[in-house]
């Protein structure tokens, strides 16, 4: 039997290289004779970089870059190995790990002051070891600089009303001092690179629905950061499609990470995707669940909003493809939980039962997701 272990991580207890062992302690303690085939997965947030660097037996790279108040901090990439879909080197980057929230602290928080510059570091990291391919998850961004501090990592050029460079690290606040931009200086193998942003918000930059308005407050900005943040998004954003010649305000996405989502689509010709499509594709999954008798797939919690482009949802369906059934994990069950069995979920199992707490299961995921991957294949294999 074939067995495709293919969890995302559970969040605050296991990430998904780890639930993967731990699925597969379980199988393993079955007696029976399976072939498992481990394949961790994400939706192209936080994860994303451990989970394909496993899948593919890549390589994390450290490096210091601009952190998003300015300082230096330590980030990192993963340069994805063997089982990449493209013969030239990928790079894999969360623009998390170098302008993430969790970063700052809760009484720093204000996306007046934060920067992506360090993201544009991490690119150009990547592109001096002669990366030809980018996934980027811009999910946990602390920023709303429309990824102006990106593109000047880059070598686009800002300049102010005198017609003066401007060096310091584009912020929310410091867009409002932007009169014209250059892309001249963007390195010339970035027109030769591909970007596949994962992005799972259909948001536009600007307006009621937009980077500022929806995210700005979970960032830590007030009702008068709000109302700046939006004038300056508005400033650059008009510069920067008017040098360029595109609009990109209302492409669905261009909000996303405040606004880097556009700041990737003008500088770097990103495209903007699902997470989980760019994930299963550059982890080969449809090709490597063929011949498979059962897939295994998991993560932190299940409920109505599941079946909706996340992770599980991209896995049940490339399943259900090849008539393959599929076996959901859970760390616990919201409301809507049922709806998985629509798009192709056999079965659910959850770690929270009986007495278990929150707590208790998040403290010992390890060993509930294994007993409880003990138990599926038991009772698919007597229900088979």
């Amino acid at each position: 039997m074939k067995i495709v272990v293919a969890p995302d991580s559970f969040k605050g207890s296991l990430t998904a290289p780890e639930a993967c062992r731990a699925i597969t302690a379980g199988l393993r303690r079955t007696g029976l004779n399976v072939e498992i085939v481990n394949i961790p997965m994400a939706d192209g947030g936080e994860g994303t970089v451990n989970a394909l660097v496993s899948s593919t037996n890549g390589t994390i790279v450290h490096t210091d870059v601009t952190g998003p108040l300015g300082e230096e901090v330590e980030a990192y990439f993963g340069i994805l190995g063997d089982a990449g879909v493209s013969p030239t080197q990928t790079a894999v980057i969360e623009m998390a790990a170098a302008a993430g929230l969790p970063m700052i602290p809760p009484k720093k928080r204000n996306p007046l002051h934060t920067t992506t510059y360090g993201v544009g570091q991490l690119i150009c990291a990547a592109l001096d070891r002669d990366c030809k391919n980018f996934i980027i998850g811009i999910g946990g961004s602390a920023t709303n600089d429309c990824g102006t501090g990106m593109g000047q990592a880059l070598g686009v050029k800002f300049f102010d009303r005198r017609g003066e460079l401007i060096r310091r690290p584009l912020t929310g606040e410091r867009m409002g001092m932007v009169y014209s931009v250059n892309t001249e200086g963007l390195p010339r193998q970035i027109s030769q690179c591909q970007f596949a942003v994962a992005c799972d918000v259909n948001n536009p930059l600007l307006g009621p629905q937009g980077a500022t308005f929806v995210y700005g407050p979970q960032k830590g900005a007030d009702k008068q950061a709000l109302l700046l943040l939006e004038t300056n998004m508005t400033h650059i954003i008009e510069i920067i499609e008017n040098t360029l010649g595109r609009n990109y305000r209302d492409v669905p996405g261009a909000g996303a990470a405040g606004g880097l989502g556009a700041g990737l689509m003008a500088f770097t010709r990103a495209r903007l995707e699902r997470g989980i499509d760019i994930v299963m594709r550059y982890s080969r999954f449809s090709q490597r669940i063929k011949d498979a008798d059962l897939v295994i797939t998991g993560e932190g919690r299940i409920d109505g909003s599941t079946v909706y482009g996340k992770t599980i949802s991209g896995i049940a369906a490339a399943a259900q493809e090849q008539s393959i059934p599929v076996i959901a994990l859970a760390g616990s069950l919201g409301p809507g939980a049922e709806k998985v069995r629509e798009i192709g979920i056999k079965y659910v199992y959850a770690l929270r039962e009986g007495t278990v707490t929150a707590e208790q299961a998040m403290k010992n995921g390890a060993t509930l997701l294994a007993d409880r991957a003990e138990t599926a294949l038991k009772r698919f294999c007597q229900i088979q």
